[in-house]
């Protein structure tokens, strides 16, 4: 299954797509990394998926990617006791803390870590934006407020705090219920929301670990004032526009895109693109021509992934959708100015060994016109760093840890290949060669630069290249 292309497909699972051979259908229409949604869904529900998904991966003999998506903390106004109102422009309101129902003049935020943070001058977005109110006083228990955008209010609709950062924990008690579950399963990823200081992902590792990837979710304004340091401590990152694009001006979102996709190559970590990508093809066999040039734009930015949300997990065209992502991805990729417009983006380099030996093994590789880089990789680190020069030679990442194998399936240009452990050179060629032979990656004759480090088996060391061209023999 080597894709014709080099940006990777995360599409979400839900009721349209849940059952084993809607699964499968949407694996071959080009899904590289599955997204399970655990806002919504039971741990059976959950179960069920996973174990088609790996079932899957027995028949196709492919790593086959498993993304847990946390819910994170859920910030509402409670319920409304006359039931829902309309507020207009300039109105007064007031806020209380607690959950009893309330109604104009006392509605309900059971939220002290709010009460707490806020300030005048702030403002509270409620309905994804929809309404809008700014601080105009705020006490231990009420907040009052003026009403900026009017709207209707209603139950329970969520709140937004741009620009105020909340005492609060990322990982509530149902996500910790949830995480604990999905380690369990054998997810590979674990996606964290409401992620606003690296404190946040200190946390989450101190309970995943080492056993799944930590993924965090760039959605609050917060987190773009200390990415650097949640990108190092994240093993990638996800554009979450839609949250993002309720918390900053919309026009910032695409400057915000292009500096997140940027940065997390500069540090060699996965970064997908997320939120409404083709968000009409919900109801629609087709999207709009925006929505393609919205994927296309991500391509061209040298996202490693792009992401379908609500069009597979709900769409009534679920494989179309991916099918279209595969086909606008494939073409963009072999436009003519693809390469230099993902050129001039490309970060500097950083001064250490294994990154200049992956830089000079992917040069090496496109002038002497290989079929292929072979990246040996035990943790994954030698095929992200080749995968970040965005070459366009094929990558593959093999690897003997099968969880490695199924994390590599988020990175740019790598065909992930679960393989037996090398400890010498000769083993690494011969393996190399077989690899590439059954794959149908490279035919007899053809040159191939592997990428290993020595001492073989050690993490980190990236610090031998070696062309080798594939021999006639055809592998054992």
């Amino acid at each position: 299954m080597l894709r014709n292309r080099r940006t990777k497909i995360v599409a979400t699972v839900g009721p349209a797509c849940a059952q084993p051979e809607m699964l499968k259908a949407l694996y071959l229409a080009g899904v590289d990394t599955f997204r399970m949604n655990f806002s919504h869904g039971t741990h059976e529900d959950h179960a069920r998926v996973h174990a088609a998904l790996r079932a899957l991966e027995t028949e196709t003999g492919r790593p086959i990617g498993i993304l847990q998506d946390l819910q994170g903390p859920k910030i509402r106004i409670g319920l409304l006791q006359d039931g829902p109102l309309t507020v207009e422009k300039g109105e007064k309101l007031r806020f209380v803390l607690g959950d009893a129902p309330g109604g104009r003049f006392s509605i309900p935020l059971p939220h002290p870590e709010i009460f707490a943070a806020i300030a005048p001058g702030q403002d509270l977005l409620i309905d994804d934006g929809r309404v809008r109110v700014r601080v105009t006083s705020a006490e231990t228990d009420t907040i009052d407020a003026e009403v900026r955008v009017g709207g209707p209010l209603s139950n329970h609709k969520g709140v937004n705090l741009p620009g105020t950062a909340l005492n609060l924990s990322p990982l509530t008690r149902k996500d910790r219920a949830d995480l604990e579950f999905g380690l369990s399963l054998g997810m590979d990823w674990v996606a964290l929301s409401f992620v606003q200081r690296p404190a946040d992902l200190i946390e989450a590792r101190g309970l995943i670990g080492e056993r799944a990837g930590l993924l965090a979710k760039i959605e609050k304004p917060s987190a773009l004032e200390h990415i650097d340091d949640i990108i190092r401590l994240s093993d990638a990152i996800m554009v979450a526009r839609g949250d993002l694009g309720v918390e900053i001006p919309n026009e910032e979102v695409p400057g915000r895109q292009k500096e997140l996709v940027r940065a997390c190559r500069l540090a060699a970590k996965p970064v997908i693109v997320a939120t409404q990508m083709l968000d009409s093809m919900v109801t629609s066999p087709t999207p709009t021509r925006a929505e393609v040039s919205d994927v296309a734009t991500a391509i061209y930015d040298g996202a490693d992934a792009v992401m379908l949300s609500a069009e597979s997990a709900a769409g009534a065209y679920p494989v179309e959708a991916v099918q279209m992502m595969d086909r606008i991805i494939h073409s963009t990729e072999h436009h003519k100015l693809y390469p230099s417009i993902l050129a001039s983006s490309a970060p500097g380099e950083e001064d250490s060994p294994p990154h200049a030996v992956a830089a000079a093994a992917a040069m090496l590789a496109e002038s002497i016109h290989a079929a292929a880089i072979v990246g040996f990789t035990s943790r994954g680190a030698t095929a992200a760093r080749i995968a970040r020069k965005r070459t366009n030679v094929p990558i593959v990442a093999m690897t003997p840890d099968l969880a490695v194998a199924r994390r590599a399936n988020l990175l740019w240009g790598a065909y992930s290949v679960h393989a037996p452990d090398i400890r010498s050179y000769d083993e690494m060629v011969q393996s190399a060669e077989n690899v590439l032979m059954r794959e149908q990656v490279a035919e007899p004759g053809a040159l191939a630069v592997v990428v290993a480090g020595i001492p073989f088996g050690h993490a980190g060391s990236t610090n031998n290249i070696r062309v080798i061209r594939i021999s006639s023999q055809h592998p054992a």
